[in-house]
């Protein structure tokens, strides 16, 4: 057994299920409260796109899980490198999702929004596994720009 599949193993505990347990919930959450503000908004700024393309659908999907997650983790303690390829795990499924849309080798609503996400939580995964300390909650990574003397919130009970 390799060394790193050693700490990696060591790291899958209950914190690091609670933490991705507690992003899916913060995605929920976004979801439930901006998924009409966003449609609104993407209808003002773009009036010449139907508001159910799936396409638009996929991007705007994934816009309000990931608006919500940047604060969730900077209140988590995070530092902004982290919150960042959290981001980028997000956003980067839905643009290739995006593409097949736009390539017309996707149609429908259903099957882009379906392998956004299962795209998306396995990303999810993988950045967290690239630092599992990081999300288990054993050694945060320092943040160049402190926010405040004491950086770790208490811990949230689910």
């Amino acid at each position: 057994m390799t060394r790193r599949f050693e700490g990696l193993k060591g790291a899958l505990t209950r914190d690091f299920a609670r933490h991705y347990a507690e992003m899916a919930i913060v995605m929920l959450v976004g979801m439930g409260v901006l998924a009409v503000p966003a449609r609104l908004a993407s209808g003002a700024l773009l009036p010449s796109l139907d508001p159910d393309d799936p396409g638009l659908m996929v991007a705007r999907m994934a816009v309000i899980m990931t608006v919500p997650m940047l604060p969730w983790m900077r209140w988590r303690g995070h530092a902004w490198a982290p919150c960042l390829e959290m981001a980028a795990a997000m956003l980067l499924p839905a643009a290739g999702v995006v593409a097949l849309v736009e390539a017309g080798l996707v149609e429908s609503v259903a099957l882009p929004m379906t392998i956004e996400h299962v795209a998306m939580f396995a990303a999810m995964f993988v950045a967290m596994a690239a630092r599992p300390r990081e999300y288990s909650h054993h050694a945060p990574t320092p943040d160049p720009c402190p926010r405040m003397e004491d950086k770790r919130r208490p811990e949230v009970a689910l």
